[in-house]
């Protein structure tokens, strides 16, 4: 189904308005563009046939021209020869000639009326198209324009996540080396801890040996006196 309906609908047509309301403007545009130029077309097709008319007319015309004067020339001659009744035919004749060519011209001004409207109508369908031909343009610029920002903003996007990405991974091998560290401190750490561990245990040996050594002594003490 076209977007128009008939001549007036283009002429009058607000094409921003359409595209505004548009779900697809792009689509929307390429249709109004087709049907302007079909429609363009068959304004041309219409003219040039119009065209073709008034030659036809204007050739018709010459040859009743020719006619009206060849009948006014018999009408002359039978005058000149006494025969009033062949110059009276020839003079009906004449004056049924010349009212087909008052015909003809009045058809042929009515053929130029309507070219002129055909013209005019050819003028402001091309100002519609050459204005829906540009409003295209100014949609596929907008449209480019958008999609580079958009892929900027992709590619943007993309860095910064790589970049956030690298930061992590830094910060994760700074945590590994910091546990490593830790780990090679907690291993020495254990070992001394263990160390001490056995100093006490023999420091609670010599103690026990010192007690009893004690014991012993107070006991031999005793059996002498």
């Amino acid at each position: 189904m076209g977007i128009f309906s008939r001549f007036g609908d283009i002429i009058n047509a607000n094409i921003t308005a359409l595209l505004d309301r548009a779900e697809d403007p792009a689509k929307m545009i390429r249709m109004m563009i087709q049907e302007m130029e079909d429609t363009l077309v068959e304004v041309r097709t219409t003219s040039a046939r119009v065209i073709a008319d008034r030659k036809t007319l204007e050739r018709r015309m010459a040859r009743l021209q020719e006619e009206a004067v060849e009948w006014e020339r018999k009408a002359r001659l039978a005058i000149s020869k006494g025969r009033e009744d062949l110059a009276r035919a020839a003079l009906a004749e004449q004056q049924a000639v010349e009212e087909a060519l008052r015909q003809a011209s009045r058809e042929v001004d009515a053929i130029e009326e309507q070219l002129g409207i055909l013209n005019e109508e050819v003028g402001q369908l091309q100002q519609k198209l050459d204005d829906a031909k540009a409003k295209q343009k100014s949609l596929q610029v907008r449209e480019q324009t958008n999609r580079s920002r958009m892929d900027m903003h992709r590619s943007g996007s993309r860095e910064k996540l790589e970049e956030a990405f690298r930061k992590f991974e830094t910060y994760e091998r700074r945590m590994d080396n910091m546990e490593a560290e830790l780990e090679s401190r907690d291993l020495g750490r254990n070992r001394n801890l263990h160390e001490e561990f056995e100093d006490l245990e023999r420091d609670d040996q010599v103690e026990e040996a010192l007690a009893a050594l004690k014991a012993r002594m107070q006991a031999d003490k005793r059996s002498d006196d």
